[in-house]
């Protein structure tokens, strides 16, 4: 185990700041995951891209005559949410891969530290398997309900996603997949009475 340098973020070197990781696909990631990993982070990169973007568009709403607010709010996603989202999605995904890396080796210099360390690696592994799992059943509910790419291309094309009852319906599908049967529907039409009625 040697003493490393952390890396990232890439901060300019007259900056105070100082990288608060050590990020190294190569060395620390097994050759079969590599690929994975990149474009885990790719689409990290994307992500934080897309609050940048967010921010730009929220700006130029603001300048053409719209809110504040908005323009507020997306300065608050892309500082809150692009390290949270690093910190809290990507890197526990990484560690899953490169813990198993540094669990092994330690074996060969302290069994005691790596049985901790190979807990850790189980847990990060772990809890890389359950989010997953969360996609693939988020995806399965969007199946479920009727959804696929092709429709939603003929939806787009035909201007029905416009629609409101069409619209209504979707989320309809969706809710009835996602919550089971539904109790019975009753009418909810308010009867009318003539204005000059006495009581």
């Amino acid at each position: 185990m040697t003493d490393r340098t952390n890396n990232f973020p890439p901060l300019p070197s007259f900056l105070k700041i100082k990288p608060c990781f050590y990020q190294n696909i190569e060395e620390e990631i097994p050759a079969p995951h590599q690929q994975l990993v990149r474009k885990v982070y790719i689409l990290w990169m994307m992500y934080s891209g897309t609050l940048c973007m967010n921010v730009i568009s929220c700006l130029a709403w603001w300048a053409g005559g719209g809110s504040a607010t908005n323009f507020g709010i997306s300065l608050l996603w892309l500082v809150l949410f692009s390290p949270c989202s690093y910190t809290c999605w990507f890197r526990p995904l990484y560690k899953a891969f490169s813990g198993w890396i540094a669990t092994v080796m330690f074996f060969s210099y302290n069994v005691g530290s790596a049985i901790v360390m190979l807990i850790t690696a189980v847990l990060f592994t772990l809890v890389t398997m359950l989010m997953g799992l969360v996609l693939l059943r988020v995806h399965r509910l969007y199946r479920g309900g009727g959804g696929s790419f092709e429709r939603a291309q003929e939806e787009w094309s035909t201007g029905a996603w416009k629609s409101a009852p069409v619209r209504e319906a979707g989320f309809n599908a969706v809710t009835q997949t996602a919550q089971g049967p539904s109790l019975p529907q009753y009418p909810t039409a308010v009867p009318s009475y003539p204005d000059n009625s006495h009581w």
